[in-house]
């Protein structure tokens, strides 16, 4: 009696996880109807972060843009021999993003857009595993005070904004680094006054 009780109560969890899990993640209609802003150049934007990280299957790079579509950070991970799963990946996520940049939890409306790219194998058509990294973007860019950008994937066919229908062949998962660079955002500027300030100044001068 105990040893069927104890079954039918890890069937019952293990059906609750497998639904939990199925959850964490977004259909393509989903996505398309969450008003995610669109790049004004995704091309460039793949090609500049094709060459700062060298992407090869299973890599994710994450970036976060200013409003000028400008690059404020960025930072790859390799993606773990696991079940896809939503929460894992905003995990992954957040702390890429809270090593990366301050989080802009204290502004009423988020200035900063997370966008993501990741590299691998197969087509460029919508599996669960991109619903899962769009929903694990989604709930990062929440949890750290930003807009969730542009979801990307990078094949041997090349690159495909989900959502969008934008692509194009080049670059793709088996293409060299384009001698092309993402722009970025221009440091912040020190603040004035005070010795700090002085001491700035003067390595400044020589």
């Amino acid at each position: 009696m105990t040893f069927g009780f104890a079954s039918s109560s890890a069937a019952s969890f293990s059906t609750s996880a497998s639904a939990a899990s199925a959850s964490r993640l977004l259909e393509p209609a989903e996505w398309a109807a969450a008003g995610i802003p669109l790049l004004r150049n995704p091309r460039e934007v793949v090609s500049g972060l094709h060459a700062r990280h060298r992407p090869r299957p299973s890599m994710a790079i994450v970036a976060v843009l200013d409003p000028e579509e400008r690059l404020c950070a960025s930072a790859s991970f390799i993606r773990r021999p696991a079940p896809a799963d939503g929460w894992m990946f905003r995990n992954a996520l957040l702390a890429q993003l809270r090593r990366i940049i301050p989080h802009d939890l204290r502004r009423r409306t988020p200035v900063r857009t997370a966008i993501l790219v990741y590299c691998r194998e197969g087509d460029a058509r919508w599996t669960e595993e991109d619903g899962a990294w769009m929903w694990g973007l989604r709930d990062a860019c929440t949890l750290h005070g930003l807009r969730c950008g542009a979801y990307i994937t990078l094949t041997h066919d090349g690159w495909h904004v989900l959502g969008e229908g934008r692509s194009g062949r080049h670059p793709n998962a088996d293409s060299a680094p384009e001698p092309f660079a993402l722009s970025e955002a221009p440091p912040l500027a020190p603040r004035t006054g005070g010795p700090v300030s002085e001491v700035l100044r003067r390595a400044a001068a020589r």
